[in-house]
């Protein structure tokens, strides 16, 4: 499989901040410290799907304000623009009358984007789940990465943006050598340290192992990465069985995760609705942000879904 990825996914010019109104403080405070690591423009986008009911006072008719709507939307973020450009970059605020993740969508086919940042809701009562339909929708059918700053993310990491440890989720489909190598490319441009992480289900324990050692599954998620990735970065493969939501955000913990980085080829509409989803429940619970790779990022990039019995030997048929 040739693993096509954009320059531009791993070191953005150019950053879209996805936002409501009232702003997410905690999700835009990464997306200026991003953009103000990487010198990338950022804009500041929102969508609204609340009309403004003007009355005219020469005809009493009621009609529907688009420009004033758009206007007080406008002066909510301004704000938020005055301090990115007072930290000296470039930016410039984007509002849009209809549905956000429609709207989102469109203009990142529109513009050249490199990355979407955006917030989530917080968990409901009970422990529901409330990843927010604006962001499920965005991060399974966007054609860019998707950042998503979840609201249990420890405070300090986003108001002293390092990302020193990136931890990235694989398997053995070949999704995860898209996966692996986008997180490969972040880490050299960090300069940080990446932890591959396969988590084995107790009922696949015995497919997936299929007569090898947990050392050997290890060497086949280190053979994801290039050999000149390799040689820029630190890389360790971690493989334990478990329950994989668990495991990852124990891991999140342990190693001081800065980033996480998933596929996000198990965002199904239905999980999306029962919350099911490992996707879902990282978002909701990581300490850390979770950078997305949607289904549609993943095919553009080469990958099937086809299951790998060794990488070393998937890479040796295809390239």
């Amino acid at each position: 499989m040739a693993t096509v990825l954009k320059p531009g996914w791993s070191k953005p010019s150019t950053i879209l901040f996805a936002s409501e109104v009232p702003a997410n403080e905690k999700a835009f405070a990464f997306a200026l410290a991003q953009a103000s690591e990487f010198g990338a423009d950022l804009i500041l986008f929102h969508a609204y799907d609340t009309l403004v009911v003007a009355a005219s006072e020469t005809s009493g008719i009621r009609y529907y304000d688009y420009a004033a709507a758009a206007r007080t939307e406008m002066r909510h973020l301004e704000p938020l623009a005055q301090r990115a450009r007072a930290a000296g970059l470039r930016c410039e605020v984007v509002v849009r009358p209809g549905l956000a993740a429609d709207q989102i969508l469109t203009y990142t086919r529109e513009r050249q984007i490199d990355r979407i940042v955006m917030g989530t809701h917080s968990p409901g009562p009970i422990g529901k789940l409330l990843v927010g339909s604006v962001a499920e929708a965005v991060l399974r059918t966007a054609s860019l990465p998707v950042l998503i700053v979840g609201p249990d993310v420890v405070e300090g990491t986003y108001r002293n943006f390092a990302t020193k440890t990136i931890l990235c989720a694989v398997s053995m489909l070949d999704t995860s050598l898209v996966v692996a190598r986008f997180a490969a490319e972040l880490a050299a441009q960090h300069n940080a340290r990446l932890i591959l992480q396969h988590v084995i289900k107790p009922q696949e324990r015995s497919e997936v192992l299929a007569g090898r050692s947990i050392d050997q599954i290890e060497n086949d998620l280190l053979a994801m990465i290039p050999a000149e990735l390799q040689k820029k970065i630190e890389v360790q493969a971690i493989v334990v069985p478990g329950d994989p939501t668990e495991e990852l955000l124990y891991q999140c913990r342990a190693q001081q995760a800065d980033l996480i980085v998933l596929g996000a080829h198990g965002a199904s509409a239905f999980a999306a609705i029962t919350r099911h989803g490992v996707v879902y429940k990282v978002l909701a619970h990581g300490h850390c942000p979770v950078l997305t790779l949607s289904p549609t990022v993943l095919a553009l990039s080469g990958a099937t879904g086809e299951r790998m019995s060794s990488v070393e030997t998937f890479l040796a048929g295809v390239f």
